[in-house]
């Protein structure tokens, strides 16, 4: 197990009380706050993945391990049962959203917008403001945040490829957070500036959603370990950075202000032009 447990930590996993047998959304080191994270531990092979930083799982395998008729049938019976706890994500995220209420959220007064409305679901007591996550149109599963503003994501659920899109059929533009997402719609409009924006949730989804649609802009996180500049620049685009390293755009936006924030968005949007 020790062996598993450093294998998860050199991609950024915190894993406490390893659970085998399911797949167990945990912690990242660079986002602690969250559940990035998830890993699969069965005896001998294991999976883990980090959503800020990649696109898929990657295999551990115990010394002298790596194949074997066991092996192979433990690999093919994880596929099959991802493939069903992805559906069963889906159909609970279709029924969450349908008990929701549209309703102001502690969350979103602490990140500046005490008036916005979102789909807040009730689960002991609990609040959760619930971000829907799609792909091709279709939902696939959900990001849940609670009055702390800790996040997760449904067991299961496949997050690559989805996003949530505030559309006003104007410039794309990619971030990974729903608060960041909120501020460049904002300052957007406050420009009178047509956007489309695509909330991704993570930076190595960000970087895959940016890849399938043509122009546009990157708001990156300045994260400390630099992934979010990395990922901005993998894609090829224009982006935008905050100064101040911890920072996404609505920590920025709530700092300086309206105008200082739209008038650094319109820079970068101008870029597109040169």
């Amino acid at each position: 197990m020790i062996e598993f447990v450093n294998f998860a930590r050199e991609y950024g996993l915190i894993l406490n009380n390893v659970i085998y047998d399911k797949w167990v959304a945990t912690p990242t080191e660079d986002h602690p706050r969250s559940s990035n994270g998830r890993y699969k531990l069965l005896g001998d092979v294991g999976w883990v993945i980090n959503w800020a930083t990649m696109e898929k799982p990657v295999t551990w395998f115990a010394d002298g391990k790596k194949d074997s008729k066991e092996i192979r049938q433990r690999i093919q019976e994880s596929s099959s049962q991802r493939q069903q706890d992805a559906q069963k994500a889906k159909q609970k995220a279709e029924w969450i959203l349908s008990q929701c209420s549209l309703e102001t959220h502690p969350y979103l007064e602490r990140k500046g917008f005490p008036n916005e409305q979102g789909n807040v679901f009730v689960k002991d007591d609990k609040r959760l403001l619930v971000i829907p996550m799609r792909i091709g149109g279709s939902i696939i599963g959900c990001q849940l945040i609670d009055e702390e503003g800790k996040k997760k994501f449904l067991y299961g659920q496949t997050s690559k490829g989805a996003t949530f899109t505030i559309d006003a059929k104007g410039t794309p533009i990619f971030c990974e957070g729903f608060a960041t997402g909120l501020s460049v719609r904002n300052m957007m409009k406050q420009m009178n500036i047509p956007y489309s924006i695509h909330i991704c949730f993570s930076a190595s989804n960000m970087e895959f959603i940016s890849r399938n649609i043509r122009g546009g802009v990157i708001i990156a996180d300045n994260d400390q370990n630099g992934v979010g500049e990395s990922t901005a620049k993998k894609t090829g685009k224009p982006y935008w950075l905050s100064e101040t390293v911890g920072d996404d755009f609505n920590d920025y936006h709530m700092r300086v202000g309206n105008f200082k924030a739209s008038q650094a968005l319109k820079k970068m949007l101008l870029s597109l032009r040169t």
